[in-house]
């Protein structure tokens, strides 16, 4: 188990049970946003748990976004149309001016501002974030953003963006990796100044939209950190990104786990519980101690991050990891369902969609793949 907050994981369970099935079978039909769903999480504190304590927050460590984020997996409910809010503040926290956090951290903490849009990805460069093209030119005491973003899930139901935009062409740039700049943009003046927002219908409803800029102005009070060094800021919080889905697909495939397990239990068919078959009960033990094995790498994942040393590779490992366990849960219980198991009113096939997306974001396995090959086996950089 992900941490302890024995306390913290038993009231988030109470608030999930307030969330049924029913609730994400209805949202999920209209594609619609669960508005009261992220609202009650607010509300109880639990999106502002990694907010210091003097900007309104419980000023909590990793390990407990970690623990809520997955209980609310286990409970059956998706945590993906909040989720961001966890992992992208990161970078205001660690990187942002003292009267950045004075001015934000509060109402983020409060629910009067939601930080949950990510501007990273575009539809040219994908996870080859330092080939993004969409740019942030000086004028005066304002930059000028241009551009395009692609998979920016909430950005319809978001305050805020932390959003990265190269500031020196690429060409310019005295590193690989300089030249890239993170700035926090008020979306509601930008959407009357330039900023459009066009969502994109997916097999989830996980609210994934593209978004453009077209001369979007921005105060330079809201670049964060220095110009040119956005790149490593927003590192430190994927690794904290990869974490905490790690911690939601643990989720998941407990709650595939159990579906499946109890389905197996009380189904009869030719006079004996499916689960006394061997075909049956095996793929769902096998997922079982998958889940396991998966937990105990985002456990040590974790316990780097919160000692302040380079997790790089344990968070990536701890995301492949989960997201193979979630998946192998997801299928075992399918299987086990059968029909049954495509009928929404049992969830599983609403649920088996949702795990499927961490198979590829945040970020994919061939880039975790590769990543291990070059950075902790001393391979050839293949890309």
């Amino acid at each position: 188990m992900i941490g302890s907050y024995g306390e913290v994981r038993e009231e988030v369970a109470k608030l999930c049970a307030q969330f049924p099935g029913t609730y994400w079978q209805a949202k999920d039909e209209k594609r619609a946003y669960p508005q009261e769903f992220v609202q009650a999480l607010t509300d109880a504190g639990y999106l502002s748990v990694l907010i210091p304590e003097e900007y309104g927050g419980a000023g909590l460590p990793l390990d407990a976004a970690a623990a809520i984020l997955e209980e609310i997996q286990q409970q059956g409910c998706n945590a993906g149309a909040c989720h961001a809010q966890m992992y992208t503040m990161g970078t205001l926290l660690r990187h942002g001016s003292d009267e950045q956090k004075q001015q934000y951290l509060p109402q983020i903490a409060s629910g009067k501002l939601r930080l949950q849009a990510f501007g990273v990805t575009e539809p040219t460069s994908g996870t080859d974030t330092l080939s993004l093209k969409t740019t942030a030119v000086r004028d005066g005491d304002e930059y000028v953003i241009n551009g395009q973003k692609l998979w920016t899930s909430r950005a319809e139901y978001s305050d805020l963006m932390i959003l990265l935009a190269r500031t020196t062409p690429k060409e310019e740039a005295h590193k690989r990796t300089a030249g890239l700049s993170v700035f926090i943009l008020d979306m509601a003046a930008a959407k009357d100044n330039g900023l459009t927002i066009r969502p994109i219908k997916t097999m989830m409803n996980h609210n994934s939209t593209e978004v453009f800029f077209d001369n979007v102005r921005i105060s330079a009070k809201n670049l964060i950190g220095e110009e040119g060094e956005g790149f490593k800021y927003i590192l430190s919080g994927m690794n904290a990104e990869r974490i905490l889905i790690a911690a939601e697909c643990i989720g998941d495939a407990k709650w595939f786990i159990d579906k499946a397990s109890a389905y197996a239990s009380d189904r009869s068919i030719f006079g004996r519980p499916i689960g006394q078959n061997q075909g049956v009960q095996f793929p769902i033990a096998k997922a079982y101690a998958q889940m396991r094995a998966a937990e105990l790498m985002v456990h040590q994942a974790i316990d780097i991050y919160q000692r302040g040393e380079n997790c790089g590779a344990e968070a990536n490992m701890a995301k492949m990891l989960a997201a193979d366990a979630s998946w192998a849960a997801a299928e075992a219980c399918v299987q086990t369902f059968g029909g049954f198991g495509f009928a929404v009113e049992y969830d599983v096939e609403r649920k088996f969609r949702e795990t499927r997306l961490y198979q590829v974001a945040p970020v994919s396995t061939n880039l975790i793949l590769s990543y291990l090959a070059e950075h902790v086996l001393d391979m050839p950089r293949s890309y």
